[in-house]
């Protein structure tokens, strides 16, 4: 039996219990008033914990989540801002600090829906998220979830309460009734009398009132800000230097760490020779940690080559010897022997098995891949006077506050967290994927002054939490028409995202296992989470069955989406873009896959040639999105690029070895990126259902793959089942017929 984490313990709790949570909500002040006690300063006000208005009527809105490209602070605000009815050129953003008051229970609130939970249960889970929240540490960024849970649960609902407040306020000081007001670019209005008062000369008063419970939010048509391409608030200081990434921090004295891990995931330090490296300048101290040694120098290049001089001995392990190959044969045998942990079991898929008239086959695999963020890992810590600060790039401020709290020995009361940019994300910024805090940590307790502990591209390629390694096999069973019966798969895990291998496609008998997975190498999330792997499988096996019936791809799946319309959309406005069923160049190939994730879903098709060297050329992508609908177009347009040359990297180059237990790959010259002469044009489309927010930050990642080797199927007869694409010879061409 697994130890259940403090995390999950927490979350069920709150679920199924709840009992002291309930009343401490129901009866603490609300946080807008802890807002104002707290943080407020001078003659600033909180109208609501997320919302500070100011007598020269400039509106700050309180972000409590990370910039780390996605544009969130942007979206975020606009949602607050435009139910507020504010002035866009009067508001602020700023980055929420790491209190508790900012922990975004939203988001477990947002999760607890979309798992399903029953309806009896949503009441006590919408008054005990922000406590859970606090109580987890949790201020995070991912899952694709700040807008279509913070954003809608959250932003909306403090700017829409603020604009009550201020209604409220303005409508006693006239003496008129409050449906008599109105409210435009930062003011109330009465349009009866003609008087009009700023939202600054009304802070105050509404500072005092307590916030309603239940605002009435605009409607979509009543917009004035959502909905509009609005240039992201970032850009500029990106663009001129002046943004400060976790690496950018230099408080005074600091120093700097470079480190060795254990190259064998899980072994431990045994000896260290100190060589020579602390004769050279500027070296400070060798710190032996139990599976890594660090030096400190007083700058990070004297670190890092002093470290070099340092010899180190490192236990053996039974994972020595292993290699990928291994790996996979463990997969295979697991798949063989196991029957697996139910994720669907739908009709009588084995009887439809015996039944069928033609029954195909097809066996996928995708390797480790590492999240290879531009800006390296770094941490610096400054342990002092009983305090501790922390300067990193992090996808969770308050996890990592508590973190280094518990680690240095200090109240997390008297942590403080110094918040930055963060140079890429996708999973490996999260508190507890990132060794890199732990170690920096407990390198600084060894100084009173700042130590800055920083991994090279070499240590966070060899040193990651990977993209897991899976391992999916499956058969499909026809009857005697060419119509699919049933749908066998197997998979090996873990299941980190539930839903990630089902399918939307009408088959009455469906049989989906999972089996263990588990390896010697570290694993976590990274960008779309399962859904990078199960897309690939999926959408790669429905095109396998689609032309073993005879049938053109594209109209096989829309038949049998009779039941999801809004796949059946995107997918139509995909392929009516893309020119499917047209004439292409000649060489040319379309691929499609569709897919649901994080609440959006995604059709995109792929144009494909093989060029001289026997290697696809991806010429375009065009891509359909039904986020429910578009906060900030721009955005929306902006990661569904971004999501797809992620996915396409993967794809195309994307793969950690493993040998003698360890990773073989060093640095980007073995771990290739897309680059602009390899990026293809990206045609994105908007498809507006004005269903529930759906993610951004992830749902273009996962088709891509499928589409661009059902591309290749159809050029040259291969079918790609193992990724990278790079590993493939393509030099034995057999077209198929255009379908």
């Amino acid at each position: 039996m697994k130890k259940i984490s403090r995390r999950r313990f927490l979350i069920t709790s709150a679920l199924v219990g709840g009992g002291v949570l309930i009343g401490y909500s129901a009866t603490r002040p609300s946080r807008h008033r802890l807002a104002n006690t707290e943080l407020a300063q001078g003659g600033e006000h909180y109208v609501t914990s997320l919302l500070k208005i100011e007598a020269d009527n400039t509106v700050t809105v309180y972000v409590p989540h990370s910039e780390m490209g996605q544009g969130v602070h942007t979206s975020l605000s606009m949602m607050a801002a435009d139910e507020l009815d504010a002035d866009w050129e009067l508001v602020n953003i700023e980055q929420a600090p790491a209190i508790d008051l900012f922990a975004n229970g939203d988001i477990i609130e947002g999760f607890a829906s979309e798992f399903g939970v029953p309806s009896f249960l949503e009441g006590l889970i919408s008054v005990s998220a922000i406590k859970v929240a606090e109580l987890m540490n949790m201020q995070i960024t991912g899952g694709s979830s700040s807008v279509r849970f913070t954003g809608e649960f959250g932003m909306r609902t403090a700017g829409a309460a603020a604009r009550q407040m201020l209604i409220e306020c303005a409508a006693t000081r006239w003496g008129v009734a409050a449906d008599e007001c109105t409210t435009q670019l930062s003011y109330v209005h009465h349009n009866a009398s003609g008087r009009s008062l700023a939202y600054g000369e009304l802070a105050a008063e509404a500072a005092l009132l307590e916030p309603p419970e239940d605002p009435v939010l605009k409607d979509p048509s009543q917009f004035n800000i959502m909905g509009k391409a609005i240039s992201r608030v970032d850009i500029p200081a990106k663009v001129d230097g002046s943004a400060i990434y976790g690496l950018d921090a230099k408080p005074a004295g600091m120093l700097y760490a470079a480190i060795r891990f254990a190259p064998v995931f899980g072994t431990k330090l045994v000896s260290v020779d100190a060589g020579d490296a602390l004769n050279r300048r500027g070296i400070k101290r060798i710190v032996e940690l139990e599976d890594s040694v660090a030096v400190v120098a007083d700058s990070y290049w004297r670190a890092k080559e002093a470290l070099k001089l340092v010899s180190s001995v490192f236990e053996t392990s039974a994972n020595d010897n292993t290699s990928s190959a291994d790996i996979y044969a463990g997969f295979e045998r697991s798949l063989a022997d196991e029957n697996g942990s139910k994720v669907i079991e739908e009709g009588d898929t084995e009887a439809a098995m015996e039944l069928a008239a033609d029954v195909i086959e097809g066996n996928y695999r995708v390797p480790y891949l590492a999240h290879a963020a531009m800006e390296p890992m770094n941490c610096t810590v400054h342990i002092h006077d009983d305090k501790v600060d922390v300067w990193t790039s992090t996808q969770d401020a308050l996890g990592i506050k508590a973190r280094v709290a518990k680690i240095a020995g200090i109240a997390e009361d008297d942590a403080t967290f110094h918040h930055s940019y963060l140079g890429g994300g996708f999973g490996r910024r999260l508190p507890f994927n990132w060794n890199v805090i732990d170690h920096a940590t407990l390198i600084a307790k060894e100084f009173d002054v700042p130590v800055k502990t920083v991994l090279s591209r070499e240590d966070d390629m060899q040193q990651d939490y990977y993209r897991p390694a899976v391992a999916s096999n499956f058969k499909a069973a026809f009857d005697a028409e060419g119509n699919v019966l049933a749908w066998h798969n197997r998979f090996t895990g873990p299941v980190q995202t539930p839903g990630a291998s089902h399918i939307p496609y009408a088959i009455i008998n469906q049989s989906i296992r999972v089996v263990d997975g588990d390896t010697h190498v570290p694993i976590a999330a990274w960008r779309s989470v399962d859904h990078s792997q199960q897309t690939f499988f999926t959408e790669s096996f429905v095109d396998e069955i689609a032309h073993r019936a005879g049938k053109n791809p594209y109209q096989f799946r829309m038949e049998l989406l009779q039941q999801h319309p809004r796949h059946r959309k995107v997918l139509e406005v995909a392929a009516e873009a893309a020119g499917y069923g047209q004439n292409l160049p000649e060489g040319h190939a379309l691929g499609i896959a569709v897919q649901e994730s994080f609440g959006s879903i995604v059709a995109e098709i792929a144009e494909v040639s093989i060029g001289a060297d026997n290697q696809p050329v991806v010429h375009k992508v065009t891509c359909a999105i039904d986020c429910g609908w578009a906060v900030n177009p721009d955005t929306v347009e902006a990661q569904v690029e971004s999501g797809i040359i992620f996915g396409l990297t993967a794809a195309m180059y994307g793969e950690i070895t493993i040998e003698n237990g360890r990773v073989a790959q060093n640095n980007f010259p073995d771990y290739e990126m897309v680059r602009m002469a390899t990026s293809p044009e990206i045609e994105v489309h908007i498809v507006e259902s004005g269903e529930a927010l759906g993610g951004l930050g992830e749902p273009a990642t996962p088709p891509i793959a499928a589409a661009v080797t059902n591309a290749i199927y159809i050029l040259t007869g291969q079918r790609v089942r193992e990724l990278p694409i790079k590993n493939h010879d393509f030099s034995r061409v057999n077209p198929l017929a255009q379908v």
